[in-house]
């Protein structure tokens, strides 16, 4: 079982990596591959060698294809950089992912929105009392 201390360095070492890899695309790659990104979240697994790297990419299928491609080759010096920022020895391993989240839940709120639209057209006028 993990102990407290360990699930809370692990969340601030999670956090820290978010911000210093969102400050590293905002301006330090050069990559014309990599559009306009931005880190979601950071999730780190249990034993810290590896972080999946959530992005939100604007634009098409295509350029969050391209980006990913962009950040895949640009990984090591990434992880150099982090490494010297945030003085590890070992960073993690990362992995870039895109972060669909966003998109699924606007259309789900579409399809409720549309439902109880529907819902209230279909509905039979109340009656009157007498």
């Amino acid at each position: 079982m993990e102990s407290r201390n360990q699930k809370y360095h692990r969340e601030r070492l999670g956090q820290a990596l978010r911000e210093e890899i969102e400050t590293i695309l905002e301006g330090e790659l050069g990559d014309p591959r990599i559009g306009l990104a931005s880190v979601n979240s950071v999730a780190l697994a249990d034993d810290s060698r590896s972080a999946r790297v959530f992005l939100n990419v604007e634009g098409d299928d295509e350029e969050a294809k391209q980006t990913l491609e962009g950040l895949t080759s640009a990984v090591g010096f990434i992880r150099r950089e982090i490494a010297e920022r945030l003085h590890l020895r070992r960073p993690p391993e990362l992995y870039f992912q895109v972060d669909r989240s966003g998109l699924h839940s606007a259309r789900i709120e579409q399809l409720l929105t549309r439902a109880k639209y529907r819902a209230k057209r279909k509905a039979p006028p109340a009656k009157k009392p007498s």
